[in-house]
């Protein structure tokens, strides 16, 4: 069973950057599609990007040409390189892991994303 453990968040003014990095440990990490979701108050939680094995990424609408997702598949990281930050970024970010046999999902804490000026 795989754990995940986010950090990274925090205030950023508009148009700032933040990278979020996510710890996985106790699974075999290859064997995992890891991704970004967010989630604002009021509001479903949603795909931000994901990035399989051979580094294939693939990003929501909102996002893509600003945001970022990478893996360090020796160290067992993956992060989420956020620039160009819009208000509406502002939302819990959550960390997954979804095991390619099983497609189980499994969550980090989240970290908070807060775009203010």
């Amino acid at each position: 069973q795989v754990q995940l453990v986010e950090s990274g968040g925090g205030l950023v003014q508009p148009g700032g950057s933040l990278r979020l990095s996510c710890s996985a440990s106790g699974g075999i990490f290859s064997l995992y599609v890891m991704g970004w979701y967010r989630q604002a108050p009021g509001k479903e939680r949603e795909l931000v990007a994901t990035i399989k094995i051979d580094d294939t990424t693939n990003y929501a609408d909102s996002v893509k040409c600003r945001f970022i997702i990478s893996r360090d598949n020796a160290k067992h990281l993956v992060y989420l390189q956020m620039n160009s930050l819009k208000p509406e970024a502002t939302a819990v970010y959550y960390c997954n892991a979804r095991f390619v046999v099983t497609r189980k999902d499994t969550w980090g804490q989240g970290t908070q994303v807060t775009v203010s000026s």
